[in-house]
């Protein structure tokens, strides 16, 4: 599918979503060479599910490891644009189609991280060369 979007569609850049996981940042430096060898920019990568906080408790567990999209973003020059962490109310909202960042917009669970990557993103479109298809 990536080989498709990339060869019919002219792309500004890519920004990659990866859990912490080992496994799962094998993919993150496959993805990023291969945007790299068709000359699409990488703004960076966002990790999702990096953290478990108990409802009732305010406990964190790290259930698929900690912070290996950050390290790996260090560790390869790429911008690290934040974590989304695996709450409930966000794979609620999600799985009925209105995502928490417009059904609850206010919400803590987006307000942690949604500045962060509006952030990133800007500065990630400020930065775009105009591109002709």
């Amino acid at each position: 599918m990536i080989h498709f979007v990339a060869c019919y569609c002219v792309l500004a850049g890519a920004i990659i979503v990866s859990t912490p996981q080992d496994i799962a940042l094998m993919d993150v430096r496959r993805g990023v060479e291969m945007f790299k060898k068709v000359d699409i920019p990488v703004f960076g990568v966002v990790q999702n599910m990096n953290v478990f906080r108990c409802p009732s408790c305010g406990h964190e567990t790290h259930i698929f490891g900690n912070n290996g999209a950050h390290r790996l973003a260090e560790e390869i020059k790429i911008d690290f644009l934040g974590d989304i962490p695996l709450d409930v109310s966000i794979q609620e909202t999600c799985d009925t189609g209105r995502p928490i960042v417009v059904s609850q917009p206010t919400s803590s669970q987006v307000g942690n991280w949604i500045c962060s990557f509006q952030t990133d993103l800007a500065a990630c479109s400020a930065s775009l060369k105009i591109m002709q298809p």
